[in-house]
């Protein structure tokens, strides 16, 4: 039946003629519902992408804007046996809940079933049973049937319903075999029971859905460890905004409800809840999820604030700029959700292992039931060995251990403000052995400062930072900046390529060049001290003052480069900038290979000879300045503005003024990889082990629910070890 529900307001609209959504999915739980949702929605006319998230239990889809209604993808996944709906964090954890105590019931009445069968089977075994009465033994079969199959039909549920639905979408998933086995078993028991036989196994079906449901529950539980860990935005996303009109009138509406350009009042201990300029007010700002750093970050008028960020001290008045999914931390979110989304290297390995797994361990049992009956075998305990096969194989560790590593290591990356844009970019980032940075922006500061603050005499910054607000030279504009000036200085007289002058308190003030200000003898004293620096010029009556601007090393890059040379790898800058600006640099830094004065072609390349001798070069540029050198790199990294997040284009991104992103990320991608080839080793020995195992009927299924239970949950935990302690990192 077609859906009534709009689903429009859910949709997000790209710029390049595409639109998406997001869509929370119950009932995915091995790569076989992937491969199942993947393959059904890729018939969907007009679809672009699919792409499922097995850790998170989300299918992201892309079409092109007006190829098809929100609504068919919804339909289409219910034809294929899938309930979907619009991923909203609050809905997803409720979800989760109802989940994990719907598990625990079952577990609960498996366990308490499980219990009483036992007790009538030490009845039935604690003598000879072929001394029992046919009658009696009947009896406790009877007894044990009446407990076990109503107990088989609630506590099986979980893998039931799954198992169906799978099937009524013409697939197969991990629960099929599990359902074939306790329906088997049961099934068996039954037949043997009726034709008064020895030996039933009721209270090995009911302990095998018991062995199953703690697997599953534990299952549950390490899953959404592992979506929290993916970092949950949803908490700095303001519902509501005030918005001021023309009268100054305050009115709460829904975030929803505000369009750039409109007014907004932040009250302190308010979340910011657009992306916009300070036009009124004084306060201080959490915002860490920016710049990471968490002491209180002033701002007053003309500053840009972010949504995301909390108000802490003074009521702010804001002109909106962007709003929504614009804002920085929409995009933030989007890259994070890619990030966990994205198929790597290993996990496309992983997903195509597992979706052989179904076939393959149905057609296994199938002759391993053939060949026993082959050799002689009864088909009572031919089928039990061919249950055991069915039950002991696990594709858990290849369809979702590796995905929930690249979610833990996303995770550990989003936590120190650094995002993947590039689904394979975290095991690139484990195979650099060179490290080639550029100066200008990303070793330094990208914005320029005071070099000599301490020049500046305290009775002028007022009035300097007055007339550097007057002009539009880059210089000045820096300069007024750095003395948090807004409101330029009046009647100004502007020299073209000189500087401009004013009548400041009554004195005649200067500001530009040396010559412009007769300032040659302190000029020199400041070029001995800042001989990379750019000069202006400051004049007030006899007073003259040469102040240096430049920029500043980030603050922990000689930890960075540190931290880099002591795992191994090679260091470098390639920079455009001139050589006496990159010389003092690379000494302060401890770098010896250096080369100036680069072209950007120059930069590519320097970095294709470092490719031809065999590097895996990570390149760390601005993302805006160095897009050939990035893309020609093994992998690249960008120190990029909160302003320029979306324009970048490195493969991994981070915000703030520090440096240690970088070493961190190639802790962590080295970390990630080992644990993925750690988890992959793992499923093929274990299968490699305990397939064979069970086929020569060495295991009871009993042994073999509890052996695939633990090897998921063995998996996962590793998975969760991704989460790397930051004094460990380097």
């Amino acid at each position: 039946m077609a859906s009534t529900q709009d689903l429009s307001v859910f949709v997000r609209h790209g710029a390049n003629g595409t639109a998406g959504m997001e869509l929370a999915v119950d009932g995915i739980r091995c790569a076989g519902c992937m491969h199942a949702i993947e393959d059904g929605l890729s018939r969907e006319a007009g679809l672009l992408t699919a792409r499922v998230n097995l850790a998170l239990k989300r299918v992201t889809v892309e079409w092109r804007e007006g190829a098809l209604r929100p609504e068919a993808v919804v339909e289409r996944l219910a034809a294929l046996g899938f309930k979907a709906y619009p991923f909203l964090p609050g809905g997803q954890e409720d979800a989760d809940s109802r989940e994990e105590r719907r598990l625990l019931r079952c577990l609960g009445v498996a366990g308490f079933a499980a219990m009483n069968i036992m007790l009538l089977s030490v009845s039935v075994w604690s003598g000879n049973a072929s001394d029992l009465e046919p009658s009696t033994r009947d009896l406790f079969h009877w007894l044990s049937a009446l407990i076990a199959l109503p107990t088989a039909a609630y506590a099986g549920r979980p893998f039931f319903e799954s198992a169906m639905r799978a099937l009524r979408a013409g697939g197969v998933n991990m629960d099929v075999p599990i359902t074939l086995g306790v329906v088997l078993a049961l099934g068996m028991s039954v037949v043997e029971t009726w034709h008064h036989g020895q030996h039933a196994y009721f209270d090995g079906a009911v302990m095998l859905l018991f062995f199953l449901l703690i697997g599953r529950y534990l299952d549950q539980l390490m899953r959404r460890r592992t979506r929290d860990l993916a970092g949950n935005l949803a908490a700095l996303k303001a519902e509501a905004a005030t918005r001021l009109d023309a009268d100054g009138n305050a009115v709460s509406l829904p975030i929803a409800a505000i369009a750039p350009g409109d007014l907004v009042l932040v009250a302190p201990g308010e979340r910011v809840g657009v992306d916009g300029i300070v036009e009124q007010g004084r306060s201080e700002l959490d915002q860490s999820l920016v710049t990471g750093e968490t002491a209180a970050f002033p701002v007053a008028a003309g500053a840009r604030v972010y949504a995301g960020t909390l108000n802490l001290t003074g009521a702010l008045r804001i002109r909106v700029e962007t709003v929504g999914a614009g804002t920085l931390l929409d995009e933030i979110d989007r890259l994070m959700g890619q990030a966990v989304e994205s198929r790597s290297r290993y996990v496309r390995l992983s997903d195509k292992a597992a979706r052989l797994y179904a076939p393959l361990v149905h057609a296994t049992a199938l002759a391993t039931f053939l060949g026993w009956i082959a050799f002689g075998l009864a088909w009572q305990q031919a089928l039990v060995i061919a249950i055991t096969v069915l039950i002991i194989t696990c594709p858990c560790a290849l369809g979702l251990a590796i995905p929930a590593v690249q979610v833990v290591a996303a995770s550990a990356l989003f936590q120190r403000r650094v995002m993947l844009k590039q689904g394979d970019a975290l095991e690139r980032l484990a195979e650099v052995d060179t490290v080639v940075f550029d100066k200008t922006g990303t070793l330094t500061l990208p914005e320029a400062e005071i070099l000599n603050a301490e020049a500046v005499p305290g009775n002028h910054r007022a009035a300097i930072g007055a007339l550097a607000a007057a002009s539009r030279h880059p210089l000045a504009q820096a300069l007024a900046k750095a003395l948090n000036a807004h409101a330029p200085a009046a009647d100004t007289r502007e020299y073209a390529g000189q500087g401009l002058s004013a009548a400041i308190d009554g004195a005649d003030c200067h500001l530009g060049s040396i010559a412009f200000c007769d300032a040659q003898a302190q000029a020199e004293a400041a070029r001995a001290e800042h001989p990379d620096a750019s000069f202006i010029a400051w004049r007030c009556g006899d007073e003259r003052v040469v102040i240096a601007i430049g920029q500043k090393l980030r603050p922990d890059a000689a930890e960075t480069v540190a931290i880099l040379k002591q795992r191994g790898l090679d260091v470098l800058i390639l920079s455009g900038d001139r050589a006496e600006a990159v010389a003092p640099v690379a000494e302060a830094l401890g770098i010896a290979q250096v080369r100036a004065g680069l072209l950007p072609g120059e930069k590519l390349a320097a970095l294709d000879r470092l490719a031809a001798e065999g590097r895996k070069v990570l390149m760390v540029g601005d993302g805006l300045n160095d897009a050939p050198a990035l893309a020609g790199a093994h992998v690249s990294m960008s120190p990029i503005s909160a302003t320029h997040l979306a324009q970048a284009a490195a493969d991994v991104v981070f915000l703030g003024d520090g440096l240690l992103p970088v070493a961190q990320s190639i802790a962590i991608g080295c970390r990630a990889r080992k644990l993925m080839m750690q988890n992959l080793w793992f499923a093929v020995l274990y299968n490699a082990i305990a397939v064979p195992i069970a086929v020569a009927g060495l295991v009871t299924p009993l042994i073999a629910a509890a052996a695939m239970s633990g090897s998921s949950l063995v998996v996962t935990l590793n998975a969760l070890r991704g989460r790397l302690n930051p004094s460990k990192e380097a």
